[in-house]
């Protein structure tokens, strides 16, 4: 896995990722001490509509973000939104009441919600090889399940000889790093798309990911990874020091197991997806998260819950990592920036449904009818992804074009009735699916 490094280009890359990774988990850390401080015993609400205005923001910018990125260089635009990034981690210890707070947060990670996807549909253009590819989102599920881990340990380390507010140093140290690593290195650039208005370009990528079958059933996965994966973030918790009286440091371990079950899947996929395609992986993913999620309804202990969480994280590596080989194989490389945001949008806003969710129900209905309920929820997203997404699913697929003329360049070598086969996407001379 790690032999993709040799690619100067993508080792840069990946390295201002994790720089940037574990600088946001500092900050996640220090948020939570200037929340104390500023709110007290109302911190818990202050974090929360930190966390809905976070989501709000990648909803809704990331779409209009990415209608912008086209006509802007990838690397200025990059480093750009580092510095954006750095500026808001620099003034945040210098907040004095809470709208302040929010506004910096709406900032920061709307910064993210453009930084991310045009991050993400750089990645393939580096790395055009699928192999190649399937190892870099291999390593990236990776990144983020060690940052998960590493980074509140850091910060705990760190917390010992400074103040929390200089924690906010270290998320400035990382973004600047990162924005210096992105500058360090020539991105390449897909060929610019054709003129379009606003509109045009804002809904492009949703309009595309929704055209196509695949990305329809990798939208109903997401639905099923984001029902596991709030009921382990919003309620471990909960079921650890309230339901089993544990401490602290029994829910670190228990959520230490899910991302354990997540890396373990992750360092496998590789391997896996040269020998099996991506469908079936993936919905044998969502399979192990419905019946994970069942049995924890009847939950006997601990040890049991510690056992179920390393399961739920192998389905939800399994199911949600070779999402962006989906992406890559459904869009031209000027429309990739696009669809990434589309799929950045569409799985937070499934996260925005499922996160108050879990949480709603674990504290009004009780924890054993949430697991039964976040259960329903996947497997209504399993069994949609079967009926969406077409066992048969070539990348090349034959079609016609009765509308254009016999001699347009597009159609070189068709034969009758302007059929011909190639490597298929949503795009300028292809607007519907093939039999839809």
């Amino acid at each position: 896995m790690l032999g993709v490094l040799k690619n100067r280009t993508y080792r840069h890359l990946f390295l201002a990722q994790v720089i940037a990774l574990i600088g946001t988990g500092l900050a996640t850390v220090a948020l939570g001490l200037l929340a104390f401080n500023l709110a007290g015993e109302n911190a818990g609400a202050v974090l929360g509509t930190a966390l809905a205005i976070k989501m709000i923001a990648y909803v809704g910018v990331a779409p209009i973000a990415s209608a912008f990125a086209e006509r802007l260089p990838r690397r200025a635009m990059l480093v750009t939104l580092d510095l954006v990034r750095a500026a808001v981690a620099l003034l945040l210890p210098f907040v004095s009441d809470i709208w302040q707070v929010y506004v910096l947060i709406f900032v920061l990670q709307s910064a993210s919600a453009a930084f991310t996807p045009t991050f993400q549909a750089t990645i393939p253009d580096v790395l055009p090889d699928e192999k190649e590819y399937t190892r870099a989102l291999s390593l990236s599920r990776l990144a983020y399940d060690l940052e998960s881990v590493a980074s509140p340990l850091l910060a705990a380390a760190l917390l010992t000889v400074i103040s929390f507010n200089n924690l906010f140093a270290g998320t400035v140290i990382g973004f600047i790093a990162s924005a210096l690593l992105v500058a360090s290195v020539v991105l390449p650039s897909p060929k610019p798309a054709a003129p379009r208005g606003i509109y045009d370009r804002t809904t492009r990528g949703l309009r595309i990911y929704l055209k196509t079958p695949r990305l329809r059933g990798l939208l109903a996965l997401t639905f099923a990874v984001s029902a596991a994966g709030s009921m382990v973030i919003v309620n471990t918790v909960v079921l650890v020091q309230s339901v089993f009286g544990l401490t602290q440091q029994s829910t670190a371990v228990a959520l230490a197991a899910f991302g354990g079950g997540s890396m373990l899947a992750a360092l496998a996929l590789p391997r896996l997806l040269d020998r099996f395609d991506d469908r079936p992986v993936m919905l044998i993913g969502a399979g192990i998260l419905v019946a994970t999620m069942l049995a924890g309804a009847a939950l006997p202990g601990y040890g049991v819950l510690l056992g179920l969480w390393v399961i739920i994280g192998v389905g939800y590596s399994v199911t949600q990592t070779p999402a962006g080989r989906l992406i890559r194989r459904s869009s031209n490389p000027e429309d990739r920036p696009a669809l990434f945001a589309a799929q950045f949008a569409l799985s937070h806003a499934a996260w925005l449904v499922t996160y108050p969710l879990a949480g709603w129900l674990g504290a009004s209905a009780g924890l054993p009818v949430t697991f039964l309920v976040m259960t329903a929820v996947a497997a209504l997203g399993l069994v949609a992804a079967l009926r969406l997404w077409p066992v048969d699913d070539p990348v090349v697929v034959e079609h016609t074009h009765d509308d254009l003329p016999a001699d347009h360049p597009h159609l070189n070598g068709s034969t009758g009735k302007h059929a011909h086969a190639h490597e298929f996407v949503i795009g300028a001379e292809h607007t519907v699916w093939p039999g839809r």
